[in-house]
């Protein structure tokens, strides 16, 4: 079941209700027999997987607060992480892993003697056991203390807005939350269902509408100009953005109608001046993951320059890799990372420069640089393979017909690239304006808004059912 779809409305009217209509532990076993039913909805098959997932944490997550023996409490912690790991690593990375063994093979003569095996990926599966591995991870380091209520800790693992694609919560956040009864408030209302509407105008306005174009750009980047796959590769940013971002939005509206609040997962992150900036704006619960759980373990900036410069490249190679089974996922993280390793080596040029250079004019070179890079980087990210990438590179890097007369499809791309401007207007306004307090400021605003969007999605939506990107990952 995917939020854009008329089951997931059916879905979520009958859910409300009930969920208010139920008190103290009904409420919970309650919501989390309907995220039962909300994963199971797209195949059964794995909700076994996912309680035998649940309750192996939840008895070892007890064991280990008990446990004082610090040898023991390693092992408790190095048997959850394998654990959740290997479950990740056998729905996701088996096959990649198979096929990269045989292609090494098959480069050295030496044939191919391993077969792949016809496996469905989970969907949510990287958020669930991330979140996870983040639990037990704090449990031993003793910064929370294990969750003794088995509906609480189950609803926290598998509660359905943040299933599919996050954001990644965190225990010390939302555990607490669920130990009350959110009371109905017309703010808590207003606000979420205002946010939601947002998540569904990026989704279905936006994002499905650079969609079809953007699929048609890196399909056959041998039958277009330069400047029609410049185009298409800054239109994928956009959605991939709006299409995460909107899903992020809709989930955290849906909480927020229920009483919860998730953490922000996006800050606008095309306005970043720097890519130190842009990773703490994009898909803020991941990478606050990635530092707290794989950057500082790793070292993060102690014991030097170079180690610094190791532990950057190898939290983004990964990062890549959990991204997708595939080099270029890969390739996308340590460009990254590489980014951000030039970053810090010229960052006292870059500072002279700004100090010479007026704000006016350096600002918006910065961000224009950092969101060019970061669109050259998700040429791999969006491309099956490297054949289709470097297509795609040698395209638009040929300079061939930048004329824009010339162009297929004017009317598509002239309408995209003003649901982009609006975007933009809209970002710019809410960077100086929190969203809440301008949601509720007035009646006449919060029915101007509402009447806007959903104008707008009745005008410019693509009604697809269209799935929403990060849920493959």
């Amino acid at each position: 079941m995917i939020f854009n779809s008329i089951h997931f409305l059916e879905f979520i009217l009958i859910f409300i209700p009930l969920y208010y209509f139920f008190k103290g532990k009904l409420r919970l076993w309650f919501t989390l027999g309907a995220s039962y039913f909300f994963y199971g909805y797209w195949d059964y098959r794995f909700l076994a997987l996912v309680l035998a997932s649940t309750i192996f944490e939840y008895n070892l997550a007890l064991y280990l607060e008990k446990t004082e023996n610090e040898k023991k409490r390693k092992r408790l912690l190095i048997t959850s992480i394998v654990f959740n790991l290997v479950i990740l690593g056998f729905f996701k990375y088996f096959n990649f892993f198979i096929e990269s063994t045989n292609s090494v093979l098959g480069f050295f003569g030496t044939g191919t003697i391993h077969n792949t095996l016809n496996i469905i990926l989970p969907i949510g599966i990287s958020f669930y056991t991330f979140q996870a591995i983040s639990y037990t991870t704090d449990i031993y380091k003793r910064k929370i203390k294990a969750e003794t209520d088995f509906a609480a800790f189950s609803v926290y693992s598998i509660f359905f807005a943040k299933l599919t694609a996050g954001p990644i919560l965190r225990a010390h956040d939302f555990l607490p939350q669920l130990k009350t009864d959110q009371k109905f408030t017309w703010d808590n209302f207003e606000t979420g269902l205002a946010r939601v509407l947002l998540g569904f105008g990026k989704k279905i306005i936006i994002a499905d509408s650079l969609g079809s174009f953007v699929g048609t750009a890196f399909a056959f980047p041998e039958k277009y100009s330069s400047l029609y796959l410049i185009i298409g590769i800054i239109f994928y940013s956009f959605q991939i953005y709006c299409d995460f971002s909107g899903y992020s939005d809709i989930a955290i509206g849906i909480a927020r109608i229920l009483g919860y609040r998730f953490p922000q997962n996006f800050n606008f992150p095309y306005l970043a001046k720097n890519f130190s900036e842009f990773w703490s704006r994009w898909h803020m619960s991941l990478s606050s993951w990635l530092r707290e759980y794989l950057y500082i373990p790793l070292g993060g900036n102690r014991n030097g320059k170079f180690n610094a410069y190791r532990n950057l490249m190898i939290t983004m190679l990964l990062g890549g890799l959990w991204h997708g089974a595939n080099w270029t996922f890969v390739v996308w993280g340590g460009l990254n990372g590489v980014y951000l390793v030039v970053q810090r080596l010229i960052l006292p040029y870059t500072e002279r420069i700004g100090k010479i250079v007026p704000r006016q004019l350096f600002i918006p070179s910065a961000m224009i640089i950092v969101f060019l890079l970061t669109c050259f980087s998700r040429i791999f990210f969006r491309s099956n393979d490297f054949d289709s990438a470097f297509e795609m590179i040698k395209g638009i890097f040929a300079f061939n017909d930048m004329s824009f007369g010339h162009l297929p499809n004017k009317f598509v791309i002239i309408k995209n690239i003003g649901l982009v401007s609006i975007l933009m207007i809209l970002e710019y306004v809410h960077q100086s304006n929190d969203f809440e307090e301008l949601v509720l400021k007035s009646p006449a605003f919060k029915i101007i808004t509402f009447s806007i969007i959903l104008w707008m999605i009745a005008l410019f939506g693509t009604f697809s059912d269209s799935q929403f990107i990060y849920i493959q990952f």
